[in-house]
């Protein structure tokens, strides 16, 4: 840190003076994971945003991963329970797979889970803890039609992490809203990162979003990364032509850009290069830029270095400076009038 931060004053900060106040804690370090926030508390004594300790491994074992169905689940008054609603899935995403769509299970909302590999479910505690260790593996569920009747048996494979699953329906969800509140006539795009899975998101439905009369575009929550410029690239074009054949719809030129109004959601759990796009779409005048200020982080990092065990640490060592604001800055947009 000392050798590769952002500055060489370190901030203003005494940078010697942390460690020997910290130093002491050394000794009573009783596992790894009290070495990494050890770590954190004493790169936090800096003040800057990316300065990371991130462990080795995920620490758990595959064995014992949990299984999860895809669905939200509830408890009735007679303690069965119950799927309520299970998640579509995203065919285009591996990671989005929704077990209980998978060909053959054909279980429906309202249908009773009543035992998993066998073992009846438990009525406060549900079927979740017989799922533990069943991810990526098959397994049987004993269930019943939410209308009565016969129980079945039926074998689904359940997933180790949602978070993809309902990501997708999140955004189906705010598309919808979009469309919904605009009539019809506006396209809605979510980009949740500025690495390759941002980058795949943003263009998985460009093309169908931008031909919309306006486009609205989400960062909310976005991680950040370093594809700002070409996101911003793909927002500042403008229709300069067009193409046309028989049997078709007239095809915009470029492709690639927004047939009309472009407006940005932001808020401030938009950091690093979420902060960057944000302000870039102010500095360049793409349109308004409506929701809260950005977290306000974008001293960056490349990842160069890990200690001898694999720990990862980082040294914010890139300041950025932009067209306005200059080097102190955290993006201000328009407070909307209404949350969604």
């Amino acid at each position: 840190m000392r050798d590769h931060f952002w500055r060489e004053d370190m901030n203003g900060v005494d940078w010697q003076a942390v460690l020997d106040r910290y130093e002491p804690l050394v000794a009573r370090i009783g596992a790894h994971s009290e070495l990494i926030d050890l770590l954190w508390e004493t790169q936090g004594e800096l003040g800057t945003s990316h300065a990371y300790a991130v462990p080795n491994g995920s620490g758990v074992d595959p064995r014992r991963r949990q299984g999860l169905l895809g669905a939200d689940l509830a408890r009735d008054g007679d303690g069965v329970w119950r799927v309520e609603r299970i998640l579509p899935g995203e065919s285009s995403d591996h990671a989005a797979r929704s077990p209980l769509l998978a060909p053959g299970v054909a279980v429906r909302p309202g249908d009773a889970i009543l035992a998993v590999g066998g073992r009846p479910v438990d009525p406060v505690r549900g079927p979740l803890p017989l799922l533990a260790g069943t991810a990526n593996q098959p397994i049987e569920l004993t269930v019943r039609h939410s209308s009565g009747g016969d129980v079945r048996r039926v074998v689904v494979s359940p997933i180790a992490d949602e978070t993809q699953l309902r990501y997708h329906d999140w955004v189906e969800d705010r598309r919808a809203y979009v469309r919904q509140a605009s009539e019809g006539r506006l396209g809605y795009l979510h980009v949740p990162d500025m690495v390759a899975s941002g980058w795949a998101q943003f263009h998985r439905d460009l093309r169908t979003e931008m031909a919309y009369d306006g486009l609205v575009v989400d960062v909310r929550e976005n991680s950040g990364g370093h594809l700002s410029e070409l996101v911003l690239e793909k927002l500042s074009r403008k229709v300069t032509g067009w193409a046309r054949a028989r049997w078709y719809q007239p095809m915009r030129y470029p492709d690639d850009s927004p047939r009309g109004p472009v407006v940005t959601v932001t808020d401030e759990f938009a950091g690093s290069d979420g902060d960057i796009v944000s302000a870039g779409i102010k500095a360049r005048g793409i349109g308004p830029l409506v929701g809260t200020r950005t977290w306000g982080g974008v001293i960056g990092i490349d990842s160069r270095y890990s200690l001898v065990d694999g720990t990862r640490v980082t040294q914010p060592r890139y300041s950025f400076w932009l067209d306005g604001p200059g080097w102190g800055w955290r993006t201000t947009a328009s407070i909307p009038t209404s949350r969604w």
